[in-house]
């Protein structure tokens, strides 16, 4: 648990670190704010993309080279990028963050469903959950600090650099497991897994993917343009900035670990999981959605700090269970699942930064930006409610 909470704190500083380094890079390079939002958007292109791939190589063969492999890339990655010497260049850097991390969700989706039992995931995932919220306030807290400092470059070069160091004990303490094709005759689990066209066919599937495309769109809506939102809009400087945007993360991962301890616990007292993680998860879809309405009417840059981190605590209630009721009801083709779900999730990823570059761009606010991340949230409300089934793991020998 600590190597996977580490990673995925690395995983969101890295891929966060570009949204403070922004305001920089486009003067230095004099990006429209279409290319602006071309360039936050062109990671997912390949880390939405993959998977898909990722989920069906951790479901087979050694989950820790996988996620080793794939951590390596990003990291590299990352040191690119502070010696890049031009837009397209930039683009190159983010394709390939996005390849390595495509590994990570369904890797730790994969190490979380053989090692722990569904009234512990609720916590587990929170906590992995809290990484990738705590990872953006970091990057943007001590980036912003960094890069008003030492300029953009620095930030991308320490960064890189210093996450070499977490393959050292991964590689050293996390056991191996044989790949599937080495165990298929021995291993029920194995020979109960479905192909990825049986499991990407599947009702429930497309529900949670479509409720992740919700949370994908708003997420990273947020970890890309908050920051320029609050210098263009509140006229913050860069420091000013670093510390307001960090908030609302921070108090999302701790109302994220509260949220799965909940569900955990009415678990433990005997409800079902249907109703404690949706009620927990949809419930937070709503507030979240209401409450970022709230933020784009506000006038001054302490409601609208207030306003975004009461949205970041709802959104939190989300993001704590979600992953675990996909585990759940996946069992052994949580890892295939998890890369359809996270696949179709982050086309939110794709789409939000440039539906937002463009509605700047054409209106001259960031209103109707805030307008349609609320409404995509409403419609992932609704897939919750009317496609994914009961909470509970799929005989996937009975379907067709």
């Amino acid at each position: 648990m600590a190597l996977l909470v580490t990673s995925i704190l690395v995983n969101y500083i890295d891929r966060g670190a570009l949204s403070v380094a922004i305001p920089d890079i486009e003067t230095e390079f004099s990006l429209s704010p279409t290319q602006k939002g071309l360039l936050l958007s062109v990671f997912f292109w390949t880390y939405a993309l993959l998977q898909m791939p990722a989920g069906w190589v951790v479901d087979r063969y050694d989950v820790k080279w996988v996620y080793a492999i794939g951590y390596l890339i990003w990291t590299i990655a990352t040191a690119m990028t502070g010696f890049v010497g031009g837009f397209t260049a930039l683009i190159f850097a983010r394709l390939l963050l996005g390849l390595g991390e495509s590994a990570a969700y369904p890797a730790i989706s994969r190490l979380i469903v053989e090692n722990f039992p569904e009234r512990q995931r609720g916590m587990v995932n929170s906590l992995i959950d809290a990484g990738t919220k705590i990872g953006p306030a970091f990057s943007i807290l001590a980036g912003g600090l960094l890069v008003d400092r030492y300029g953009w470059r620095s930030l991308f070069v320490v960064l890189g650099v210093g996450g070499f160091f977490w393959l050292i004990p991964w590689i050293r303490y996390v056991p191996s497991r044989p790949h599937a094709a080495a165990s298929d005759a021995t291993d029920t689990k194995v020979k109960d897994r479905p192909s990825l066209l049986q499991v990407s066919l599947h009702r429930s599937v497309l529900g949670t993917s479509l409720g992740m495309f919700s949370l994908g769109y708003v997420w990273y809506f947020l970890l890309t343009w908050l920051p320029s939102y609050l210098i263009d809009v509140h006229q913050l400087n860069l420091k000013e900035t670093a510390v307001s945007a960090a908030l609302p993360f921070l108090a999302m991962a701790a109302s994220s670990v509260f949220w799965g301890w909940a569900a955990d616990r009415l678990i433990d007292r005997g409800r079902s999981p249907t109703f404690s993680r949706k009620l927990i998860s949809l419930s937070g879809l709503t507030i979240a959605a209401v409450l970022l309405v709230a933020t784009s009417q506000a006038q001054s840059s302490t409601a609208c700090v207030a306003l975004l981190t009461g949205a970041c605590c709802a959104l939190g209630m989300f993001t704590a269970n979600v992953w675990a009721m996909t585990q759940t009801m996946g069992g052994p083709a949580a890892g295939s699942w998890t890369g359809i779900q996270n696949c179709i999730g982050n086309m939110g990823g794709v789409v939000s930064p440039l539906v937002a570059g463009w509605s700047v761009e054409q209106t001259g606010s960031y209103q109707t930006a805030f307008y349609v991340a609320a409404g995509v949230m409403l419609a992932g409300v609704l897939s919750y409610l009317f496609i994914v089934g009961p909470i509970k793991e799929i005989a996937w020998r009975k379907e067709t």
